[in-house]
């Protein structure tokens, strides 16, 4: 199959080889087109029963929906065609034939549930929205990498099996390892906190981290991907600087490049770029303007997280993507800095799509003194954080940086409305399989 065209590329007055899935077949009764559907788009096949050879209009008018066909022939104009050409094929081979019942109809004519849809993933992609969703998924990755770049960073990738959980809990997988208890890596923020406090400076990755929450909710999963920046010399305004700047470059991306992905979505003429300079609201203001919409059952006080309630009252009332900064030390990570002039207040930050929480970061604690007193409030053993602890003995910079959730960015970005449909393999608290 070295000769392939693919089914947008063929040009009319010559002879291709095409290859993809059948996608229907119309017999108006002497006449028949098959519509053969590739990565690129539909292509109609025409089968004249009185022109053709038996044996090939047999094969064409016996194959079913979904089978993998090869088709050769000649490449006519006709306006009247899908794509305004068609083939008048020499031969029509059958790779691979499809059963004639389908768990769900790839051409998007009857509707499937989501869990129907992840149990056969395969067939669900040779649907034009979900395949967008995933070439989308692509664009904002490779997007994400080049911002990276541009602010000079280096990709690191960092383990996945740990001897101790980043931030400790109930949250985390065990597994067992040659006879000892580790664990599945929360996030890479420990060892992107070292990285950074090397010769490398400016570090990102971009890979799965696992987390054993309970939720089961539609924008929860036990395996995610995270994207991460770390670097030093920098405070948390510049981590929120580079965050904007990462987001924000990955909207241009795909308002540049996947037109007809989003078209696929009926985005095409609502898809837009966040605007510049998101807004920056302190923790207390933001707290003040949730219980001001009027839209809470319990208002909020100092100390208190923002629910999924006060998160989308106040998603409401910004209208677009925003910081939530200063934080109460007590609810953030014992590696958040705290500010020299009130320790009640963490130089931790949250950045919120509308909808929901995307962006979790701050400027580090780097002092060896206060990190261990750090641990110790949270009441985790310093001792078995020694493997982090040293480093900071020899010199470790003011660094900052943050966590994105890749899915959480595609699905808001695409206004879906379950994070699995982000996902090409979902594991939540009932799926492990495919």
């Amino acid at each position: 199959m070295h000769d392939r065209t693919l089914a947008t590329d063929v040009t009319p007055g010559e002879d291709a080889t095409v290859a993809g899935w059948v996608h229907e077949v119309r017999d108006l009764g002497g006449i028949a087109f098959l519509i053969l559907r590739d990565r690129s788009g539909l292509l109609q096949v025409k089968i004249e029963e009185d022109v053709l050879d038996d044996d090939l209009v047999e094969t064409a008018m016996g194959v079913h929906r979904e089978s993998a066909i090869q088709v050769t022939g000649a490449v006519e104009a006709e306006e009247r065609a899908p794509t305004g050409v068609e083939v008048v094929p020499d031969s029509v081979e059958v790779l691979a034939a499809a059963d004639p019942e389908l768990p769900l109809d790839p051409s998007g004519k009857v509707g499937s549930e989501l869990s129907t849809r992840l149990d056969h993933r395969t067939l669900d992609l040779r649907r034009p929205e979900a395949k967008a969703v995933f070439e989308i998924r692509s664009t904002v990755l490779g997007a994400a990498r080049q911002a990276f770049r541009d602010l000079d960073c280096t990709e690191i990738t960092t383990p996945k099996i740990v001897a101790t959980g980043t931030e400790g809990g109930t949250e985390l997988f065990p597994i067992t390892y040659f006879g000892r208890e580790a664990f599945m890596n929360q996030s890479p923020q420990l060892f992107k906190q070292l990285i950074a406090g090397s010769g490398v400076e400016r570090v990102f990755e971009i890979g799965p981290i696992f987390r054993a929450e309970e939720h089961n909710t539609p924008r929860h999963l036990n395996e995610a991907t995270s994207i991460d920046f770390e670097a030093a010399f920098i405070d948390e305004s510049g981590a929120m600087d580079a965050a904007e700047t990462v987001v924000r470059s990955t909207y241009e991306a795909v308002a540049e490049e996947c037109g007809e992905q989003l078209e696929a979505l009926d985005l095409a003429g609502e898809f837009t770029v966040p605007a510049e300079d998101f807004p920056r609201l302190d923790y207390e203001e933001a707290i003040e303007r949730a219980n001001a919409t009027g839209a809470l059952d319990d208002q909020l006080v100092w100390g208190d997280d923002l629910s999924t309630e006060a998160e989308r009252a106040l998603g409401d009332a910004v209208g677009e993507h925003y910081f939530i900064t200063d934080w109460p030390s007590e609810i953030k990570p014992f590696y958040i800095q705290d500010h020299a002039d009130d320790p009640q207040v963490s130089k931790g930050f949250d950045m919120m799509h509308p909808r929901m929480e995307l962006i979790s970061g701050g400027q580090r604690e780097h002092r060896h003194d206060r990190l261990v007193a750090g641990f110790e409030q949270q009441g985790l053993d310093p001792a078995e954080f020694d493997y982090y602890l040293d480093a900071f003995r020899y010199g470790m910079p003011p660094h900052a940086g943050w966590g994105l959730g890749a899915e959480r960015l595609v699905m808001t970005m695409l206004g879906l409305e379950n994070i699995r449909e982000a996902v090409l393999f979902p594991r939540d608290r009932q799926r492990l399989s495919p």
